[in-house]
């Protein structure tokens, strides 16, 4: 069975553009044009990806990304023709996966999803546990202290990554391997963006796991290890 993709971008060429390279890819592929058709759709049609324009009328695309982020880990890469790195931040910050910047070559959007999708699938079924965080790698799904927690695929996969080297000094370029295969096309602060956010979901006022080591890099501290 095709997975399907779901693509939310204003510019109808575009759009049309992309979900032919997507079909030719062996996808499912649906198009609509506006914020809030969009989420309607993925509310409805429960896409395996959903690439999505940051700027849309009636919704745009970062309100559109969080609201999403709130309601499940569906993978986003978000389209941006902003030069700025701050943002390509903002679209990491509110929970997308990825971003490529417009323009850009649709066959590099086909690679990136197959990178995201299989980083979804081919994990390890596995259910991890470090201190008051558990983390069911076959259900995606997180839990502190009991309570859970809505996190994107690449939070949940950086998450992954801490907790199988508890108490380890990981860098920056380490996490990028360990975490993507080297796929993560972003730069140091995105990965501080994603780190950040992912910190503040999984941070209780007793427990702040996620540690910054200056000049080094970062380090997930659990006590029973």
């Amino acid at each position: 069975m095709s997975s399907t993709v779901l693509i939310i971008e204003d510019d109808t060429r575009i759009a049309n553009w992309v979900k032919v390279y997507f079909e030719r890819a062996g996808f499912s592929a649906e198009v609509t044009h506006d914020g809030e058709s969009g989420l309607a759709l993925a509310r409805s049609l429960t896409p395996d990806l959903i690439i999505l324009d940051l700027m849309l009328p009636h919704l745009d695309g970062v309100e559109l990304c969080r609201i999403l982020r709130r309601e499940s880990d569906v993978p986003i890469i978000m389209l941006t023709a902003r030069e700025a790195h701050t943002e390509r931040i903002i679209g990491l910050d509110s929970g997308a996966d990825d971003y490529i910047v417009k323009p850009f070559d649709p066959e590099e959007v086909i690679a990136r999803a197959a990178a995201v999708l299989r980083r979804v699938k081919d994990r390890v079924q596995q259910v991890l546990t470090r201190g008051n965080i558990t983390l069911n790698e076959t259900t995606r799904s997180v839990t502190v202290s009991g309570e859970t927690v809505v996190l994107s695929q690449a939070q949940i996969a950086l998450l992954s990554t801490f907790m199988r080297h508890p108490n380890q000094v990981l860098t920056r370029d380490q996490l990028i391997s360990l975490t993507f295969d080297n796929d993560f096309d972003g730069f140091d602060r995105a990965i501080d963006s994603q780190i950040a956010r992912l910190r503040k979901q999984i941070s209780r006022d007793d427990s702040r796991p996620i540690q910054t080591v200056y000049g080094a890099g970062y380090k997930f501290v659990v006590q029973d290890e």
